[in-house]
């Protein structure tokens, strides 16, 4: 850290990432951090950067490992690389919070945890969507009990839209599992309490340009946890409630908007018996059930979840470097979420597209 306790921070890559989510924030917390350096590949990406916060720029992200001011690396590379420039952060003795996706196999990861092991720096997975004021709030309903029994839980990361950048070749480790699926995939394992499920899965390609997948159906079970069943999905042209709960006793309904829940208490329902003859009429069975409802919806600050979130996590962050304090998302639950999406793409393999490198560079 500097001399006023700032963490002096270096950003590798200064995409929608690391400009607009990791340097956003980190500009709007002076008193914890200092942007001192950033790579990029694009001399525009690397002069704006200069003049926005006032740090050297770099086009290879070796140059800013190599300084002796940096003491957390943000690795917001394109996915393909986040392994290597994680381990070769680490090499350099810095901390890293690297984005998502961590990495696209158990073995990339295990690379990551060793090296962090062995410099004693610390690897933090940068999964800001655990912190989502409506998922912290799905997780207090949940956990209150209200809605007895959780037996499934459907989370639909969809939309509609086309695509055909980067993003979609399987050879920068792109497609909606990779890119958007580690945001929910994260929030279904947390509800999993990290124990590795069974998987099913089916991939599709339906509006993408490019050879990797764009809609994807994910079932994950547990003997005594709820179904998991999560879709992210770019061919959903009526989506609607990203969260559905359902329990024994009501269920929960809503997104980032707002959540709305409901529940019965059974000792001040009608009490039934099993009857085995016909119901007189003949009926079906009815019965008036009083459903006790509720609602949450974000205040003020909550409504920039971009914001709320970043905040939660680097505010968390700097109590962990500056106190010691343990990281609240930890490498080894985000090894659940890695080893669950290779287990998706080993299950659809896709026909691939012939490698042709990275336009600007490597």
């Amino acid at each position: 850290m500097d001399g006023t306790g700032r963490v002096r921070v270096g950003i590798l890559g200064q995409g929608r990432s690391g400009r607009d989510i990791h340097a956003e924030w980190l500009c709007r917390s002076p008193e914890k951090y200092t942007i001192v350096a950033v790579s990029d590949l694009l001399r525009d990406r690397r002069d704006r950067a200069e003049r926005e916060f006032g740090c050297d720029a770099y086009a290879d992200y070796k140059d800013v490992l190599a300084r002796e001011d940096v003491d957390l690396v943000v690795n917001a590379l394109p996915s393909h690389l986040h392994t290597q420039s994680t381990v070769e952060a680490f090499r350099a003795g810095r901390h890293v919070v690297c984005e998502k996706p961590l990495a696209a196999s158990t073995g990339d990861f295990r690379r990551m945890v060793a090296a962090s092991r062995r410099s004693g720096r610390i690897l933090a997975p940068f999964q800001q969507s655990r912190y989502a004021p409506h998922f912290q709030q799905i997780r207090r309903v949940i956990d209150s009990g209200v809605l007895g029994r959780i037996v499934q839980v459907r989370i639909a990361f969809n939309g509609f839209a086309r695509r055909w950048d980067w993003q979609t070749l399987q050879e920068f480790k792109g497609g909606n599992l990779l890119n958007t699926g580690p945001h929910p995939m994260d929030q279904a394992l947390c509800l999993l309490d990290w124990k590795k499920p069974a998987v099913q899965c089916i991939m599709d390609r339906t509006n993408t340009y490019g050879d990797a997948e764009d809609h994807v159906k994910v079932l994950l079970r547990r003997k005594g946890s709820p179904t998991i069943d999560l879709e992210i999905s770019s061919c959903d042209a009526f989506s609607g409630d990203m969260y559905h709960v359902y329990g024994t006793r009501g269920g929960l309904a809503g997104g980032a908007d707002g959540v709305r829940w409901r529940f019965y208490e059974p000792g001040a329902s009608p009490k039934q018996r099993l009857t085995r003859t016909p119901l007189p009429g003949p009926s079906y069975c009815r019965e008036e059930l009083a459903w006790t409802e509720a609602s949450w919806a974000p205040d003020e600050a909550e409504k920039d979840a971009f914001t709320y979130m970043s905040r939660a996590f680097y505010d968390h962050l700097y109590r962990v470097l500056e106190d010691g304090e343990p990281l609240y998302i930890t490498p080894e639950q985000v090894a659940v979420q890695v080893a669950v999406m290779e287990a998706c793409h080993r299950q659809n393999p896709l026909s691939r597209r012939k490698p042709r490198g990275w336009k600007n560079g490597k």
